[in-house]
């Protein structure tokens, strides 16, 4: 049979795994702290109920002697008692002399809302908030320095050429920006604030996937829904919608899309083949300049652009501000859905990538005497084609990175400006990643930009 074990006798320790005895023989010494012979300039600590101080003897929480703290009243317990004296390397390691920080780093502090509601002040204050509020506080510094940036802040290089020496047109040169992000951005809100910075010309060329295209374009065929990011995905399914985070798009959309731009790419088919042919003929006869239309994936963008005619749409400012806008994953997404129905519905249409890796690369290697500055949102396709540009140039000389994305994959997302300074950014270049997400950090540094 089992046999039960004999009851332990009662422990005279305290059960409570919370508290520890002071001053009791039956304890360990190097574990019990004279609370009674403490000073009263001692460390303030939460303290302890009147009922543990009032037992014999009495007793200390566990979290009052853990740290610099319980080192404290080690040391305030006085050197006449059995324990001694601490070791003074024990207390010369933990002590250490600091070196001053005064006017070399921020003080750390926030806003004070007792001065009322600043904006200008508030958001500066994120500066001095610490860890990535700081961050930010620095991503929207760097932002203003391309911004404020203009050729006329260089000394006049003895080799550049005469209209660069006028004053003028030096003041009127700026730094080249270019702006990538990836699809869920316009997918969100950000979208408009995307659109607003296009529309007022403050970036210069834009690198996104092919989802940061085709979504601006349904959304002025038809609205976002906000869901839940915890939405069964099967039932979802069954009601034709679309979850994207907590964003639903009702299939609906895509096929408004469909209906859209399967006759664009016909007529875009229809250019194509009558420029060719029609060139081909007269090159039997006579000689006549014929320029043919041979679509890229920035050239069929700006296109989609010019006939959404819709001003909500960030493309459409592209087209009308003469922006270009690169996509080399133009196929991945349901634009590129799109081009596959085509091909059987009407096959024939060429896009050529070759001519805009030469274009986009063109735009960093060309931008010279200008100085270049980037702001990714994301990572993948848009931030290492952006950088690989700017390579061609021996580096940026602004970068601005925003992701969550962690280096330690080895992953170009997660990267860390320094990487990137190894082959794709200057040395001198001034930089700063903010690890925190695109949609509140970007509406932040785009509204700070536009206050400052």
């Amino acid at each position: 049979m089992y046999k039960r074990n004999k009851p332990r006798e009662k422990s005279s320790r305290l059960s409570s795994p919370q508290f520890l005895p002071i001053g009791s023989s039956e304890q360990t010494h190097d574990f019990c702290i004279p609370f009674r012979r403490l000073p009263s300039t001692a460390l303030q600590f939460p303290s302890p109920p009147v009922d543990v101080l009032s037992r014999d003897p009495p007793v200390l929480p566990l979290p009052a002697i853990g740290g610099k703290i319980g080192l404290y009243l080690l040391a305030s317990a006085g050197t006449d008692m059995e324990y001694g004296s601490i070791p003074s390397s024990v207390h010369a390691t933990v002590f250490k002399e600091s070196e001053s920080l005064e006017g070399k780093c921020h003080e750390i502090k926030g806003y004070d809302f007792n001065q009322g509601v600043d904006y200008h002040q508030l958001l500066k204050s994120m500066v001095s908030t610490g860890f990535q509020a700081s961050n930010l506080g620095d991503a929207i510094s760097v932002v203003n320095q391309m911004l404020d940036w203009r050729l006329a802040d260089e000394i006049i290089a003895e080799d550049c050429s005469e209209e660069e020496k006028d004053s003028a047109y030096r003041q009127s040169v700026r730094c080249k920006i270019f702006l990538g992000f990836t699809s869920n951005l316009i997918s969100s809100g950000v979208r408009d604030t995307v659109r607003y910075l296009l529309q007022h010309h403050m970036v210069d060329v834009v690198v996104t996937t092919a989802g940061g295209i085709e979504e601006d374009l349904i959304k002025c065929l038809a609205p976002t829904y906000r869901g839940d990011f915890s939405l069964p995905g099967a039932q979802l399914r069954a009601k034709g919608l679309n979850r994207i985070g907590n964003l639903l798009v009702p299939n609906d959309n895509y096929c408004k899309f469909e209906d859209w731009v399967i006759p664009i790419f016909d007529q875009m088919l229809k250019e194509q083949t009558e420029n060719v042919w029609f060139s081909f003929i007269l090159d039997l006869s006579i000689s006549v300049e014929v320029e043919s239309t041979l679509w890229t994936p920035s050239k069929l963008i700006a296109r989609l652009g010019k006939e959404i005619n819709c001003e909500s749409s960030y493309l459409y400012w592209a087209y009308k501000n003469n922006i270009p806008v690169f996509c080399p994953g133009l196929t991945d997404g349901s634009l590129g859905d799109m081009l596959y129905f085509h091909s059987f519905h009407n096959p024939g249409l060429i896009v050529d990538i070759v001519q805009d890796i030469r274009a986009m690369n063109g735009e960093a290697v060309h931008a010279t005497p200008r100085k270049t500055g980037i702001v990714v949102l994301g990572g993948g396709l848009p931030k290492h084609h952006i950088c690989n540009a700017n390579m061609m140039r021996n580096g940026a000389d602004y970068a601005v990175f925003v992701n969550t994305a962690q280096e330690f994959d080895g992953s170009d997302s997660g990267a860390q400006p320094d990487e990137a300074v190894s082959w794709k950014i200057r040395g001198s270049a001034k930089t700063v990643k903010v690890v925190s997400s695109l949609v509140c950090s970007f509406w932040f540094m785009t509204l700070l930009s536009l206050v400052f």
